[in-house]
């Protein structure tokens, strides 16, 4: 089969995004409607969890379920990789006994060199760089309620994470502005913004940032790894919380999205996830429908004929 994978939302071309979302909606209107839909009866996706997750991997396992496959979850504790084994092995090994594999894992490289070794697909569901299966969900979910996002304005406030840098991405597939409202030493990756300097611009009043944007996001101000960060965090980005408040001064049709946990009362106000501008349900609903759409893509060459 083809050895297709999806390590950052570069791995896709824009006529494939936008396709990929489309399917991804047309895929949860089957869902809602109760339409069986089940092209990888048999196929297995091994899950492997380096970092905990609540609807990283509960989108993926029902996904595959629906799908008519089925999800091995593996943690640390489960395999030889939390004893020591190369990762190298480990992907050889794994990729010759299922259909699919999903890694959530902290060092990017260490994702590459999976997917290496890999005779199967593998999935990038969140590294300390990119976050991409996110912006799967997060387009997918803008393109519901707005339509297109090309031409569009986006407002990213926080810290330049991994979420950030995947949002840089998709505004190079999408064609849309993005304005990154972070403190000073908390910039996303310097490579991407190089890269992307004509469509990308820093800000360090978030005010200033989210004039007339069509979307606003945020993500926590401490990362997983980074809990021993929390108190200086809190003081740097202290200034930057999004609130009913600061979404006025956006579009009149702007949307509000956060890829969740969400800790309110930091990064939001405490009353912004219920603001009738938040879609952060439907957001997080959408990993579901993504990433089935991704599944399938990746898997076409086992899809019934």
């Amino acid at each position: 089969m083809s050895n297709k994978h999806f390590l950052t939302l570069c791995d896709l071309s824009s006529r494939e995004f936008e396709q990929l979302l489309q399917r991804a909606i047309e895929l949860k209107k089957m869902q809602h409607d109760g339409v069986i839909y089940e092209p990888l009866k048999n196929r297995v996706m091994a899950m492997i969890f380096e970092k905990s997750s609540t609807r990283t991997r509960v989108s993926f396992e029902t996904g595959m379920a629906q799908l008519g496959g089925s999800a091995l979850f593996l943690s640390p504790r489960d395999t030889q990789l939390g004893r020591g084994e190369p990762i190298e092995d480990s992907a050889r090994v794994l990729s010759r006994m299922v259909d699919i594999i999903m890694l959530r894992t902290f060092e990017h490289s260490k994702l590459e060199r999976f997917a290496d070794y890999s005779q199967v697909p593998v999935i990038n569901a969140l590294t300390d760089d990119y976050h991409p299966c996110q912006l799967l969900a997060d387009m997918q979910t803008y393109q519901e309620h707005r339509g297109s996002i090309r031409g569009k304005t986006v407002t990213y406030i926080g810290d330049g994470n991994n979420m950030c840098n995947s949002y840089i991405n998709a505004a190079h597939l999408l064609d849309f502005t993005l304005n990154i409202a972070c403190p000073e030493g908390f910039e996303p990756m310097p490579a991407l913004l190089e890269k992307h300097q004509q469509r990308v611009k820093i800000f360090r009043d978030p005010a200033q940032a989210v004039l007339g944007s069509h979307l606003v996001v945020t993500d926590v101000w401490a990362s997983m790894g980074q809990e021993e960060e929390q108190q200086e965090r809190e003081k740097q980005f202290s200034d930057f919380q999004v609130s009913p408040a600061l979404m006025d001064l956006a579009s009149e049709d702007a949307l509000f999205m956060h890829c969740l946990p969400a800790h309110r009362g930091e990064e939001i106000s405490m009353d912004m996830l219920d603001d009738s501008r938040s879609v952060v349900w439907e957001e997080a609903e959408n990993r579901l429908h993504a990433q089935k759409a991704l599944i399938e893509h990746l898997c076409r060459d086992l899809l019934p004929e």
